[in-house]
């Protein structure tokens, strides 16, 4: 890439630290709020899962200016675990509604846990994969992009009124942020389908369907549960 066409580029880097924060929020629900996985196997992931993050910080402490292959695969093996281990947690808690099973408070406080950490472990997935990345996002020239996996309202706001399309992708650089991806990663989880962000890929749509589903899940057993708890 020449120096002319990073300059081409007028999107600022991201900042680091929206998703480190969601990260540790993510983690720090799935050790410590009630859980049908056992401990020692919540905290060895959660241990793992910390060592990349220093690791991932000490590297782009502040922007997200640079990229190595090892940087980029532990971004995507970061996300990917945590994502991992919570279907698991999903799976089992699933199962405990089903069956009845435990007490009843901390099955609810445990679907509690499942439900946030897939929305932020969801946006964490979507923002590592969509268009190559967040350094890529922001560096690359756009032709040389990946295929986007997600078509943002900002990316067509181009011809809308001037206070709107003075924001837009094709006007100012826009790059989604990892803001975004949590807003709807929120919003397909409660809503069980796409608001204002659509996916394109296939990939993309089957990460979609599987958090809808696991929302919806939820939702539905947990209320059932609440029900009978009440009755």
């Amino acid at each position: 890439m020449t120096q002319s066409e990073k300059d081409a580029r007028r999107a600022q880097p991201e900042h680091r630290w929206p998703a480190v924060i969601a990260t540790v929020v993510a983690l720090a629900a799935y050790a410590f709020l009630p859980s049908v996985v056992p401990a020692i196997e919540r905290y060895a992931v959660v241990g793992v899962c910390l060592l990349m993050v220093v690791a991932l910080v000490l590297y782009n402490p502040h922007r997200l200016t640079r990229e190595s292959v090892w940087s980029r695969r532990a971004e995507i093996a970061l996300a990917v675990l945590i994502l991992a281990a919570n279907q698991i947690a999903f799976a089992e808690t699933i199962f405990r509604l089903l069956n009845k099973h435990g007490n009843g408070y901390e099955l609810l406080l445990a679907s509690l846990q499942v439900w946030l950490t897939n929305v932020i472990a969801f946006a964490l997935v979507f923002w590592v994969l969509d268009r190559g990345g967040p350094v890529a996002r922001s560096t690359v020239p756009r032709p040389s992009l990946e295929l986007a996996d997600f078509r943002f309202p900002q990316d067509e706001d181009h011809d809308a009124i001037d206070e709107v399309a003075r924001g837009s992708s094709a006007k100012a650089d826009w790059v989604p942020s990892y803001v975004d991806y949590f807003y709807f990663s929120l919003s397909n989880s409660m809503a069980f389908s796409p608001t204002d962000t659509m996916p394109l890929r296939h990939r993309a749509k089957l990460l979609m369907a599987l958090e809808s589903f696991a929302g919806f899940a939820l939702l539905a057993l947990v209320i059932a549960r609440a029900v009978s708890l009440i009755g």
